[in-house]
């Protein structure tokens, strides 16, 4: 049997999180290791592992993400964020599970790194 992800165990409630918004589809989380005053994460409830490994028949999970993160942040009057996906090791992925990084108040660096 495959082990569930960190994340998956977070959406079937058997490990606590904060959650910050949920529906049908994904659930966004304050990340518990935060890199800005405000650091979510927003999480497709299908298990995926990253962006390499979307497939024809995920249509709508990254425009489902995107319209949530925007609503909360929305709602929460945020009008300055960053988003981020790590896709794979090198890339600074630690969770394979499909999620987005939410990163807001504060001033961000560019390049990233």
């Amino acid at each position: 049997m495959k082990e569930k992800s960190i994340f998956s165990q977070i959406i079937d409630r058997e490990i606590p999180a904060n959650i910050i918004f949920e529906d049908d589809t994904c659930i966004i989380i304050e990340d518990i290791s935060p890199q800005a005053p405000i650091h979510y994460l927003a999480i497709p409830k299908r298990e995926i592992k990253g962006i390499s490994d979307l497939s024809d028949t995920d249509h709508g999970v990254i425009d489902h993400l995107m319209i949530a993160i925007k609503n909360e942040m929305s709602k929460e009057g945020i009008k300055d964020y960053r988003l981020v996906i790590n896709n794979g090791s090198e890339a600074g992925q630690t969770v394979f599970h499909l999620h987005i990084h939410v990163l807001a108040n504060r001033t961000l660096g560019w390049p990233p790194g």
